[in-house]
């Protein structure tokens, strides 16, 4: 199954380099044609699309230039057909795990930050995310964040609970919330904890990320100029079989029963109000104020593990340029709103969902802008506790890898953690031997 994927995913990447290598701005879209359009791509459920709408007016009403804005929901999909095309938008915002895929195939410009105004005004720390494997930057850092702990306050004060600082705690607080009917209605009816566990897109390795930080565990590790798999070593056994024991096995309702098929889109029993924790990202405040209400749940730092830190998975979105010429004043000029106090400010508030969580630009604070105490938390935890999947390399395939071989052993409960841990430390290798990246 992994050859069968690297191959697709080798015809896939030789299609896009040969489609952009002629790219430009002679193609024959009608934007194309027009000196002063930038079109403009965003990864974008209709909610977040219409708080872009409103970014894009505000820089064009100020600068005059037009944006030909397109929300997409199947990114890759579409951005593969367009680079068939020889035809790539302007400009597009999108995952900084994506920056590594997206360099390898020939499809970004590479950015000197000087040359974006306000280029200073963004962290040393979020800079970092955007350096490719040659050394240039190929990004605009435009959103961070990082995951934080979301707990169902009047469940746990109801029960007398402390808040959770440990994984023992955690797991103890999520039991409670199984088995001792925190919503009062008599019935056996709630869960501890909301897991989007599928293999699917690398779900599960996306959720598992923070607990495998704070166990100690990294996936793959910086050796030299290149990179090694790590997930064989006793740290990945220790965190991945405790993982497996008290979150995925036994009949203590830790998790919701469909954890290991669920996705982040079908993941909803904190917001229904079945589950009383749920460690994901701050896009979902929102959400859970309108589902639930402010007074109902708390955002927390996550909890200690084995290794003593609470890191999580912080990860965020950059803004690309396309691999064509003609526009670079143009993208420049809209790149450095995005950054600036204003795009970043509009970008955050509003009355639809904000596509700026933690804004890159140093001056301003999360918490401040939105008027809400819950940010700071949010903030705090990717300024001081949090580490991202690495950006140079192609992560995806790594990702889906791992994703694979942490779904199989949560699913099989009788499996051998060690033996499912060293295949994956192999599939790992064959990952990065074929990126050229293995020591």
């Amino acid at each position: 199954m992994r050859d069968r994927r690297r191959l697709a995913a080798a015809l896939a990447v030789s299609g896009l380099l040969f489609g952009t290598a002629a790219c430009g701005s002679g193609s024959g879209s009608a934007r194309a044609g027009d000196p002063n359009t930038l079109e403009v791509w965003t990864r974008s459920d209709p909610e977040s699309a219409q708080t872009y709408e409103r970014v894009f007016a505000a820089f064009t009403k100020k600068t005059g230039i037009k944006i030909d804005y397109q929300p997409v929901m199947n990114f890759d999909q579409q951005l593969q057909s367009r680079a068939s095309t020889k035809d790539l938008p302007d400009v597009m915002i999108n995952d900084t795990a994506l920056m590594g895929s997206y360099q390898a195939q020939g499809l970004l410009k590479p950015i000197t930050p000087a040359s974006i105004a306000g280029h200073d005004e963004i962290t040393a720390q979020s800079w970092s995310s955007t350096v490719g494997r040659d050394g240039r930057h190929y990004g605009i850092p435009y959103s961070r964040q990082a995951m934080t702990l979301f707990v169902r306050k009047d469940w746990r004060e109801k029960l007398g609970l402390p808040q959770p600082k440990t994984w023992q705690d955690t797991l103890a607080l999520a039991k409670a919330f199984a088995t001792r009917d925190p919503d009062g209605d008599g019935k056996k009816d709630t869960y501890g904890m909301v897991v989007p566990g599928s293999a699917q897109n690398g779900y599960v390795a996306w959720w598992g990320a923070s607990w495998l930080w704070q166990g100690g565990v990294r996936i793959i590790e910086k050796d030299g100029t290149g990179y090694r798999p790590a997930m064989d070593s006793a740290a990945a056994l220790r965190t991945v079989t405790w993982m497996k024991d008290n979150l995925f096995c036994g009949d203590n309702g830790v998790i919701q029963p469909s954890a290991l098929t669920s996705v982040t889109a079908n993941t909803t029993n904190f917001q229904d109000g079945n589950a009383g924790m749920y460690l994901t990202g701050p896009y979902n405040i929102s959400t859970f104020d309108k589902a639930l209400g402010k007074d109902k749940y708390e955002v927390l730092p996550a909890p200690s593990g084995p290794a003593g830190n609470n890191d999580v998975l912080a990860d965020g979105e950059n803004i690309y340029f396309g691999a064509k010429t003609g526009k670079a004043r143009l993208e420049q000029t809209l790149a450095a709103f995005l950054i600036s106090p204003e795009g970043q400010e509009l970008a955050m508030t509003g009355d639809h969902q904000p596509v700026v969580r933690i804004p890159v630009n140093s001056t301003l604070d999360a918490a401040k802008v939105r008027d809400d105490p819950r940010w700071s938390v949010v903030q705090k935890a990717y300024e001081t506790a949090s580490v991202q999947f690495p950006n140079a390399p192609d992560f995806a395939p790594i990702k889906q890898d791992t994703a694979d071989a942490l779904n199989a052993l949560f699913t099989y409960c009788g499996s051998d953690v060690k033996a499912g841990l060293k295949e994956l430390n192999d599939t790992l290798a064959g990952d990065l031997k074929d990126q050229d990246l293995l020591k």
